[in-house]
């Protein structure tokens, strides 16, 4: 191989296809889309084989391009892991950490804590991607993932944050006029509050045994996939919603929403909560510092539970 830059050449072309575009992988990287194209047009001419198929709409890898695709993620992956290791013995809070969660959890609680991470460690960047539709920390090489709810198998390395209770709320109007239900079949007659896709996300089958679109008389009265968007309807005296106390607690501290302790809400009973996933087994300096400063900032218990 004759390019000096090989493993640069790699970990653009892995973007490339990443992205979707040479455009894409353009804006992730800064660089203009012309330095870009360069930079495969010289992996390919050392190589001798053409890597992508390029038409006006998208990018196609070939035969080539697939196999190198496969093996260039995994050395990558593999590097960035010594990295990460190899860092973490020297104690350096300092290069790009990466984490995804929900956009409304990483607004409130995550937002904070970078803020005061990169006032502490100015060598340190931040990538936060805030998505229902949570990354794979291998695939898409992320440092933290926090998720929520009960955990599938995997091979990821988890750390339990705080628990995750969900909780039956609506504004003291929105009860004053409907007055609050006591059971099950009560609830089914108020207007719900529900996710618009992702069925049964918020987990009404926990409360009514079965998503709330399919009670019988529909009671779903407005539909959101954000949890701002639920809170904020609740608020504004739209009917009854079923949201985390992550994201009603202080609202129900404050008064603005009411609790409704439906039979002792057995579905807190569940094990649940909020997880910080991660690939690598030994975390690196700035993964140790993010976690450290995230739990201090969340307390035991967490700051938003009523």
């Amino acid at each position: 191989m004759k390019a000096p830059h090989f493993a640069d050449y790699l970990a653009v072309f892995v973007d490339v296809v990443r992205a979707g575009s040479f455009s894409a992988a353009a804006r992730d990287r800064a660089v203009t889309p012309s330095a870009i194209v360069r930079q495969i047009n010289t992996l390919e001419q050392e190589l001798g084989v053409p890597l992508l198929i390029r038409s006006t709409r998208s990018l196609t890898m070939t035969d080539a391009g697939q196999s190198l695709f496969e093996r260039a993620k995994r050395l990558l992956d593999d590097l960035a892991d010594a990295h990460a290791e190899v860092s973490a013995f020297h104690g350096l809070v300092a290069g790009t950490l990466r984490v995804a969660c929900f956009p409304t959890f990483g607004k409130r609680y995550v937002l904070p804590v970078l803020a005061k991470l990169q006032a502490e460690y100015p060598s340190l960047k931040v990538e936060l991607d805030l998505n229902e539709k949570l990354g794979d920390p291998v695939l898409e090489r992320l440092d933290v993932v926090i998720r929520m709810g009960e955990l599938p198998d995997s091979t990821l390395i988890a750390a339990k944050l705080a628990p995750l209770n969900r909780v039956l709320a609506a504004s003291p109007a929105y009860l004053g006029r409907k007055g609050v239900p006591s059971d099950v079949a009560e609830l089914a007659g108020h207007r719900l509050l529900d996710k618009l896709h992702r069925a049964d996300l918020l987990g009404w089958s926990d409360v009514l045994g079965r998503p709330a679109a399919e009670v019988s008389n529909d009671p779903v009265a407005f539909r959101s996939d954000d949890f701002e968007a639920l809170r904020g309807a609740a608020i504004a005296g739209m009917g009854v919603t079923f949201l985390p106390t992550w994201v009603v607690g202080p609202d129900i501290k404050a008064g603005v929403l009411t609790r409704i302790p439906l039979a002792g809400e057995p579905w807190n009973a569940r094990p649940s909560g909020i997880y910080l996933l991660r690939s690598v087994p030994l975390p690196s300096a700035k993964v140790r510092a993010f976690v450290e400063a995230l739990r201090a900032f969340i307390n035991a218990p967490p700051i938003w539970e009523p």
